[in-house]
């Protein structure tokens, strides 16, 4: 009962940050959504170097595959490694690619750098800093370990929450995956429930070196603010750097958003350049530019028919870009567009809620059943969790019920025997159109923890090839499929009985899962 009174003051909401509104949306095409890149780097590639995965196996299959071609780098970015003999075999992949690495001649390239939570990292006597260890012993120049430790979780606070309720202040949830030049960006931890029956997205990006320093840079600015695994299971912080629970709390946020958004504008600026000197090649009278041997490989370069949006959300640091340009989208969605909307976890924000319900485009939300809830049969409080979700479900429904808007807004829930469901994101289609343009996928769940606080990362990909958007449909209706429509009579049905005292509890709570 103590560790939720010390909970109390967390559950006012910050203060926002008042931020200018993007502009709105143009009325072209795909290039409607160009006024996204006022706000992050714009990455323009070609279809064919996006590749749309759908199963757990294919993921984790081509996490193997691309650890034992990488040369130059691994990055990954996961709120925690798991323990078992799969997430076991993922490490000894990086010990075989660092050894070979390491034999090469000449100082060895390969450089290895993983991002992950610190309470979640550190939950349990064998954890995901056990499980790295040995990495770090063996191949200390080459392996980086950061555990990224939330700076709301202080004092008091953290000396009485205990192991697991701690992870309700904040964590760092970003999932970022990258090989060299490949990127995979994905909703899937380094787990084995997400190798192998736990339903999430994937998409790689292949030969993108500009998406890939990105999100290099990225890992390391917030790698940067964390905690640094050593070799005897200690932590420090980098020489110099404010501590996270230690240290000032202002000072370390203003540090840490300074990081942040280095690396967000100075992408942005390059991106600007590349983008005006690709422009003014393709002028007329500019053929000899191509002509030229520096510029030969660029002018082999097919024209770019998709679009990279990179979507950053930490409000502890002030940074809520992708709480804008979501509400943004959900905002200027016309009339007949659809939008798919899919949550392993639904506790959408009022904000959201209030577009959703308030604008005009039609929506199919898809969500969890309360049997593929990750929480579904746990022990103890977290037990109940489903049940919570049941209660937030049903009041929107009625809410959607009262407005009398249920040909437009629509809720499914995903049910699989012997699943779990954790994916997230949105597949937009403009009026009229049968495929999506755009669709938004990552990290984040679209709920109060997602917007306010944790670390989160997503991309929105806009494309106008008619082939990736055909993938992202079959993605959509793949998921989709699994689902049946919620209905009145849903919450009728035993197992969607719901305990006073979960239903008392639920809106004092809903803050922190």
């Amino acid at each position: 009962r103590s560790s939720w009174l010390l909970l109390a003051p967390l559950l006012t909401p910050p203060v926002p940050v008042i931020t200018a509104p993007p502009c709105s949306l143009c009325p072209e095409g795909a290039h409607r959504f160009q006024w996204i890149r006022n706000l992050v780097p714009e990455f323009g590639i070609s279809s064919s170097h996006v590749q749309v995965l759908s199963t757990p196996v294919e993921f984790y299959e081509l996490l193997k595959v691309q650890i034992k071609a990488a040369k130059q780098r691994v990055v990954m970015a996961s709120l925690y490694l798991g323990t078992g003999l799969l997430e076991q075999e993922l490490v000894d992949c990086l010990e075989e690619t660092l050894e070979k690495s390491l034999q090469a001649k000449g100082s060895p390239d390969l450089r290895v750098s993983i991002l992950l939570d610190y309470t979640r990292g550190s939950r349990g006597r064998k954890n995901s800093r056990t499980m790295l260890i040995p990495l770090l012993q063996r191949f200390p120049e080459q392996v980086r370990v950061s555990l990224f430790h939330t700076p709301n979780l202080r004092g008091l606070l953290r000396l009485l929450i205990p192991e697991r309720f701690n992870e309700t202040i904040g964590l760092q949830h970003i999932k970022v995956y990258l090989f060299d030049d490949n990127v995979i960006l994905s909703g899937a931890n380094l787990s084995d429930l997400y190798f192998t029956n736990r339903q999430d997205r994937y998409v790689l990006l292949r030969d993108s070196p500009e998406i890939a320093d990105f999100f290099t840079e990225l890992v390391d600015a917030i790698g940067d603010v964390s905690l640094q695994l050593q070799q005897d299971d200690t932590v420090k912080m980098m020489e110099g750097m404010v501590h996270p629970y230690q240290g000032d709390k202002v000072a370390y946020c203003v540090i840490a958003n300074r990081r942040v958004m280095e690396v967000i504008n100075s992408a942005r600026t390059r991106q600007e350049r590349l983008h005006a000197k690709t422009f003014h090649s393709s002028q007329p009278g500019s053929s000899l530019l191509s002509q030229q041997g520096s510029q030969a490989p660029e002018s082999l370069k097919p024209e770019p028919d998709t679009w990279i949006y990179p979507l950053i959300q930490m409000k502890p640091f002030g940074i809520q870009i992708d709480e804008m340009v979501t509400e943004t989208l959900l905002t200027e969605a016309e009339r007949d567009a659809r939008i798919y909307l899919t949550t392993g976890y639904f506790n959408l924000t009022q904000a959201y809620m209030d577009l959703i319900l308030g604008t005009r485009a039609e929506y199919r939300i898809l969500l969890a059943s309360p049997e593929v809830n990750g929480f579904f049969g746990a022990k103890g409080v977290a037990g109940a969790i489903p049940a919570a979700y049941v209660y937030i479900e049903h009041q929107f429904y009625s809410e959607v019920c009262y407005l009398q808007q249920q040909e437009r807004v629509q809720l499914q829930e995903y049910s699989r025997a012997g699943w779990t469901f954790h994916a997230k994101g949105l597949w937009l289609y403009l009026a009229g159109s049968d495929l999506p343009c755009l669709t938004l996928i990552g990290s984040p769940n679209f709920g109060y923890r997602s917007v306010h606080r944790d670390l989160e990362a997503q991309v929105a990909i806009v494309t106008e090839n008619k082939a990736l958007q055909q993938q992202l449909h079959q993605e959509q209706e793949q998921l989709y499929l699994c689902s049946g429509v919620v209905s009145t009579s849903t919450f009728e049905q035993p197992n969607r009985y719901v305990k006073l005292w979960v239903k008392l509890v639920t809106p004092l709570i809903k803050n922190f899962f």
